[in-house]
């Protein structure tokens, strides 16, 4: 692939999913998070001062869609994160109904949910987080991943499905009503948002 100094790089919904699946990620990962660190898409240059094996993930991130090239910058979210919080998340559910909780159970933001409603489910995010960080400690990493809740014996499509992702530390759950809508660039912006608004939420999680 020929690149030149002007082409930037950002996280596809696939790579940013694979990129902030873990607490502690290892190198690889820790190397696209640097995608989402400042306010605009990064050129190699750019990326490469942030993280320095950037070059080295570059090509197989690109093969495993994780990044995406991009020939124009891309301008990163610019409005309070809990201004568009609720419609970037709305977007991700196919019911428009979704609620993000911190790690601790807080919420965060929600879209389509009643409060109630929303409180529940954060509050189930967190005995969720709870039985995973348990079933950890035993040897069993499977609990760390996504779950789903079907009301139709077929499972066929989810009536809830619970999404963790952690950013530079601190964990979130995204909930989401009806068919997960998560091959969207909504989910990029609404991870991009949270890390750099990492500080302000960091002690939630």
């Amino acid at each position: 692939m020929t690149l030149t100094v002007s082409d930037c790089f950002m996280l596809t919904p696939a790579g940013a999913l694979h990129a902030f699946a873990s607490k502690s990620p290892d190198e690889s990962a820790s190397a696209l998070q640097a995608l989402l660190t400042g306010e605009r898409a990064l050129d190699l240059s750019a990326w490469s001062a942030l993280n320095a094996l950037a070059p080295a993930v570059l090509a197989d991130a690109l093969e495993n869609g994780w990044v995406q090239l991009l020939h124009r910058p891309l301008q990163g979210p610019d409005a309070r994160l809990d201004d568009f919080v609720q419609h970037v998340i709305a977007s991700l559910s196919g019911e428009r109904r979704a609620v993000l909780a911190s790690e601790g159970g807080f919420c965060l933001g929600r879209a389509g949910v009643p409060q109630d409603e929303a409180d529940v489910l954060c509050a189930a995010a967190a005995d969720y987080s709870d039985f995973a960080a348990r079933q950890a400690r035993r040897g069993w990493d499977g609990a760390t991943r996504y779950v789903a809740f079907h009301r139709d014996p077929e499972f066929l499509l989810p009536s809830h499905a619970f999404v963790p992702f952690w950013v530079d530390g601190a964990g979130y759950w995204l909930i989401l009503m009806g068919e997960p809508l998560l091959n969207n660039p909504a989910l990029v912006e609404l991870l991009w948002g949270l890390k750099q608004a990492g500080t302000r939420f960091g002690a939630l999680g």
